[in-house]
């Protein structure tokens, strides 16, 4: 879906199979990944996959009211919407840091892209063009994660990489830190 929409905002297809594709992929097909991501205990994914699932359905209701003229949107309103998301992806791109190389790589350009965006809807619309590019390269990088767990998952080893954590907090370090800690504020209390 954001392949598409990034298209579309090139001026290389209509907006019809990005609305279409907004509610069916984007939106609902998103939702059911992230409650089986809950299912299964990832809270990661399923915080991603059902936020950004409303993220589509939310936009493409956006673009249908528009449409219709329920409720027109302008480009401040759309840009205070992307500044919220924004907001929420920088949240998700920490997290992602503890993850993997793809999955941190995925959300740094996602976040390049939603700034870009932000001030692309507040009168700089050139950063729109730009963004469309910067996010091309995050929905191919969201590809190869897709890629690489079902062809990892039905090769049964891994022949796609996805990097180590960007951030690999040494467990055993964080515990023996924090009883130290501990220990030093029970002699202090003492």
């Amino acid at each position: 879906t954001t392949l598409l929409l990034q298209f579309h905002n090139l001026g290389l297809c209509g907006l019809g199979a990005v609305v279409a594709m907004g509610f069916a992929f984007g939106g609902f097909a998103q939702l059911i990944a992230g409650f089986m991501e809950q299912k299964m205990g990832n809270n990661f994914g399923f915080a991603a996959f059902t936020s950004y699932g409303a993220f589509w359905l939310g936009l493409s209701i956006i673009w249908m009211f528009n449409h219709f003229g329920i409720y027109t949107s302008t480009s401040s309103d759309v840009g205070v919407f992307l500044i919220a998301w924004t907001l929420l992806t920088l949240i998700f791109w920490v997290a992602s840091l503890f993850i993997h190389g793809a999955m941190a790589t995925t959300f740094s350009v996602l976040v390049v892209g939603f700034l870009l965006l932000d001030v692309g809807h507040f009168g700089f619309p050139v950063l729109n063009t730009l963004a469309a590019y910067v996010l091309i390269v995050c929905a191919l990088c969201a590809w190869y994660m897709m890629a690489a767990i079902i062809i990892n998952g039905v090769a049964g080893q891994e022949l796609l990489k996805v990097g180590k954590p960007w951030i690999n907090l040494n467990k055993a370090l964080v515990a023996e830190i924090a009883e130290a800690d501990l220990g030093l504020a029970a002699k202090v209390g003492a």
